[in-house]
């Protein structure tokens, strides 16, 4: 379980084939030396196992299912990438709940400078957007971010300088692609509204909204 705050830039250092999968090296000094064997670390977003370490260097690998539904299949030698170690009992949830499992790819679509703020425009498949609101939160690249406006195929976010500074999000162009999360609290609600399982009624029934205000 992750939160979203990314915590350091890593640069990939190498990608090998490891039979249907792939083995990825990343250089990340600044935590490299800290992490164990078996500890699940986010890169991009994706929660991947630590196979290896040394003081400069951790390896992870990517099975056929996870290079499918995510970007790191497109990663080349010297690119960076977001990383985050997962959170502990008893740390602040300052970002949201991210599990790092990655719900689909979209593209920047977008990029609107704003003083020091930028507006970036993503897109989206059309089961994602519906699970996203205005003001609600997703998971892009593995950084925890606010919805700012939502369509039927894209959705945007407002980027503070921070962000823009210490992440993916403040470099990738126009065309580029994007891990996807969506909340995971939403994905819920979403299924049981889809299935028919919950109702106004229901909701009121269980004290979530006024009974008039369900059968107006």
């Amino acid at each position: 379980m992750f939160t979203g705050l990314v915590e350091t830039l890593g640069v990939v250092k190498r990608m090998e084939t490891a039979g249907t999968g792939r083995r990825l090296c990343l250089e990340a000094p600044s935590i490299a030396s800290m992490l164990k064997p078996g500890e699940s670390i986010a890169v991009n977003g994706v929660c991947l196992t630590v196979i290896a370490n040394d003081a400069q260097n951790c390896t992870f690998e990517a099975g056929p299912e996870t290079l499918r539904r995510t970007n790191l299949g497109e990663l080349s030698v010297g690119e960076r990438v977001n990383l985050e170690r997962a959170l502990r009992l008893g740390d602040r949830l300052g970002g949201h709940v991210v599990q790092g499992h990655v719900d689909g790819v979209g593209r920047i679509l977008e990029r609107k400078k704003q003083g020091e703020w930028e507006t970036i425009w993503f897109s989206s498949t059309a089961d994602l957007a519906e699970q996203m609101v205005p003001k609600g939160s997703i998971a892009v690249d593995g950084v925890s971010l606010t919805v700012v406006d939502v369509a039927d195929d894209r959705f945007s976010v407002a980027l503070i300088p921070h962000t823009l500074a210490s992440t993916t999000l403040g470099f990738k162009p126009a065309g580029a692609s994007v891990n996807l999360e969506t909340d995971l609290f939403a994905k819920y609600i979403w299924k049981c509204l889809k299935k028919g399982e919950v109702t106004p009624e229901l909701l009121a029934r269980s004290g979530f909204i006024p009974l008039r205000e369900s059968l107006s």
